[in-house]
């Protein structure tokens, strides 16, 4: 999953310029944050949210808020927040840790405040800890062109299936949220059932039930649901060959 996402990621050349730390460190592909001549809560805190009544079809559908509906552009970030990774950093104090999934800030009403990394910490490195045995995991970016392009949707999981079972399932959903989101929710509905269509839909159904999409970009629902079961049902496909 980590290595599909970061082939899916930008360009060739982008890529070999770039560094992990700093495509954790994104922050917003939405227009309105580099338009100055518009409102933005995370360019101007307080100034209002100009996606909102604005251009949003590809905005978030789940965790945003009236302050603030972009999403976060990280392909590498879905992957890493599916396979459980610790972000390593380095600070005036000393070291410190922050698994991924709480190194992103909700975006509440203080979305220019995007990650509880310290004031003038860097990151050192990441810690990924080894998946179960059998566990397999994948990533699937939809784009609206075939290459260089952020996605409209995407999915990092991994899925360890035991005699016909999910034993263990992680699942994150990518440019849907202010943040990689972690599919908490998909998780436990996917854990000890049967690891069919009907267990993956209402996985994906269980998830996206929190979604609150804008008048532009309700399309996302039904495309994340497509794309979590078909993503599940290659994983347990492959599982028992």
């Amino acid at each position: 999953a980590l290595a599909q996402a970061v082939l899916a990621g930008a360009s060739g050349q982008l890529r070999n310029m770039a560094t992990v730390g700093g495509n954790l460190l994104q922050r917003t592909r939405c227009g309105y944050f580099t338009d100055v001549s518009r409102p933005c809560n995370k360019r101007v805190p307080g100034s209002g949210c100009s996606a909102v009544t604005g251009e949003h079809h590809q905005h978030a559908v789940l965790g945003a808020s009236d302050h603030c509906v972009a999403v976060h552009p990280s392909d590498m970030g879905v992957a890493l927040t599916a396979l459980d990774a610790v972000v390593a950093y380095e600070t005036g104090e000393g070291p410190g840790e922050k698994p991924i999934t709480d190194f992103y800030l909700p975006v509440g009403d203080t979305p220019h405040r995007e990650t509880a990394l310290p004031p003038g910490a860097l990151i050192t490195h990441l810690i990924l800890p080894p998946p179960p045995a059998g566990a397999r995991s994948r990533y699937r970016k939809v784009r609206e062109r075939a290459s260089y392009a952020f996605a409209i949707g995407s999915v990092a999981a991994r899925l360890t299936v035991e005699d016909g079972r999910v034993a263990e399932a992680r699942l994150a959903l990518g440019a849907v949220a202010s943040r990689p989101w972690r599919a908490h929710a998909a998780e436990a509905v996917l854990t000890g059932a049967p690891a069919d269509g009907a267990t993956f839909a209402a996985a994906a159904d269980a998830e996206l039930a929190a979604a609150r999409p804008l008048p532009r970009n309700g399309y996302k629902v039904p495309l994340m649901r497509n794309l979590v079961v078909s993503v599940l049902t290659e994983l347990a496909e492959e599982a028992t060959r």
